[in-house]
């Protein structure tokens, strides 16, 4: 049977470090890049005796997160122990939350700009797709990091016991397209908000990826399938293809799928088992002895006055109020901090559109041909704002305005400074164009002849080179309407 007669259902349990300052049950300070085992207490460590006491930072965030996906929090949540053996967890247990999370319900919408092109249609002004109800979401406690060495492996606590927030999706993704503008659109909104750096290359942001076929939809779901510990968007698509296409092909050849976890080889292309999927029952959760639940209440009534504005919200009001394109609208909005310097940058101006193409067309070329990030960008907002003012008053001409942008990114310099240095001022005065003009229509016959025969797309020919005989000076807006009222 081909692949495209079976149906794929996906599921993600997406992994998120939240971005508070200490562990999730102690006080060692959370950062990157440290010598290994340097971020370690007792209580991480889980040496005997040691107690865990709650960062209610990381409450918050996790209750904010669910209030941003539209999702609720229970009155009353309590703290699990969640048992296994790996190396890298020093407690040989898991302080998480099982039947009573912090948040259930709630979706996450799909943004179109992570979908393929022709998959984006349908999305109205704010960008949204489609959106994928969620299960719940949960805080527990990450743990360790080991690092392979061929014979030999290392492990590193600093990472153990930092505020884990997973965001288990219902089993109703259709497609990898899908899965990987799941996870893409939640990590853009986590940044937004400021809950997490979901930088997925650092580790602060995992994927789990669930996976099984059925010949119909009115087959029960197939065997599921997980895939553990995807770090890129990429690979997460690159996993779920060859997933569906082993599945199905083994259903082919009649070897039945059991429940497993099974290993993803970014390299190769490829899963390998790994073990056989545990139960719910394996892990012998029981209540946290040495944490009480929690009552939620005054946390939920809080966070609702720190709810921050959505991507998609954003983008929308953008579209609204600034006059931008959904597709402008929504590069601007890619990141917090670029959809603050577009809107500082469009304050006040007259037209924020011409705002937005400095910045899509000017702007982000250079950054990215320099290869320098927003952070360190030497042009800014107000002096952008004041570049795109001189053009739209006619003091100086696009190409001009180009060249002043150059030295403005190169040195930092102002605008008008620049403009004064070089000696820029637009000509606009029609006694001086004139000249210029009848001067292009006496050296160019051949171009009105065309021009008078219909051929209108010339006249652009004849613009370019009053420009060029008047240094580029000349307002080429009111040049076309010289050229067009000398060649009636």
């Amino acid at each position: 049977m081909p692949i495209a007669d079976y149906i794929p259902t996906i599921g993600l349990e997406i992994h998120v470090h939240l971005k508070t300052k200490s562990k999730m049950f102690c006080g060692c300070a959370l950062s990157y890049g440290e010598a290994p085992n340097s971020r370690t207490c007792p209580t991480c460590l889980g040496l005997p005796g040691a107690l865990p006491v709650l960062n209610e930072e990381a409450i918050r965030m996790t209750i904010l997160t669910g209030q941003l996906l539209g999702a609720t929090t229970p009155e009353v949540c309590k703290w699990d122990r969640k048992n296994y053996f790996y190396a890298d967890m020093p407690k040989n247990y898991q302080i998480s939350q099982y039947d009573q999370p912090l948040v259930v319900g709630g979706a996450i919408p799909m943004y179109d700009q992570y979908f393929p092109k022709p998959l984006r249609d349908g999305a109205g002004e704010d960008g949204v797709v489609g959106r994928i109800p969620l299960t719940r979401i949960h805080l527990e406690e990450d743990a360790g990091k080991s690092t392979h060495f061929g014979a030999s492996s290392g492990l590193d606590f600093n990472r153990a016991g930092t505020p884990l927030m997973e965001v288990v999706t219902e089993p109703a993704i259709r497609t990898a397209d899908e899965a990987a503008a799941v996870l893409a659109s939640l990590r853009q909104i986590l940044v937004f908000a400021g809950v997490s750096d979901a930088d997925m290359e650092r580790g602060q942001m995992r994927c789990d990826v669930n996976v099984s076929v059925r010949k119909s939809a009115g087959d029960p779901l197939g065997a599921k399938v997980e895939l553990k510990n995807l770090n890129s968007v990429a690979a997460v698509r690159r996993a779920i293809v060859f997933e569906i296409e082993r599945q199905c092909g083994e259903l082919d050849c009649g070897i039945p799928q059991r429940q497993e976890t099974r290993r993803w080889d970014d390299d190769r292309g490829e899963s390998s088992d790994m073990r056989g999927k545990e139960d719910a029952h394996d892990y012998r959760d029981f209540p946290d002895p040495d944490l009480l639940p929690v009552r939620t209440g005054a946390w939920v009534a809080e966070v609702r006055g720190r709810l921050p504005e959505l991507p998609h919200a954003r983008r929308a009001r953008l579209v609204r109020d600034h006059g931008l394109t959904p597709y402008d609208a929504g590069v601007l909005t890619a990141e917090p901090a670029l959809a603050a310097y577009y809107e500082e940058a469009a304050a006040g101006a007259a037209k924020p559109k011409a705002v937005a193409n400095w910045i899509i067309n000017e702007l982000l070329g250079r950054l990215n041909e320099q290869q320098t990030p927003l952070a360190s960008n030497p042009v800014t907002s107000g002096a952008l704002r004041e570049l795109v003012g001189l053009v739209e008053a006619g003091a100086i001409s696009g190409a001009q305005a180009k060249e002043v942008f150059a030295e403005m990114f190169a040195t930092g310099a102002a605008p008008a400074a620049v403009v004064r240095e070089r000696g820029f001022t637009q000509v606009s005065d029609d006694g001086a164009l004139e000249g210029f003009v009848q001067q292009v229509l006496a050296a160019h016959p051949d171009l009105v002849e065309r021009i008078r025969a219909g051929e209108a797309k010339v006249v652009n020919v004849l613009v370019g080179q009053v420009m060029k005989a008047s240094g580029g000076r000349a307002n080429p807006k009111r040049v076309s309407e010289l050229l067009a009222r000398a060649l009636a």
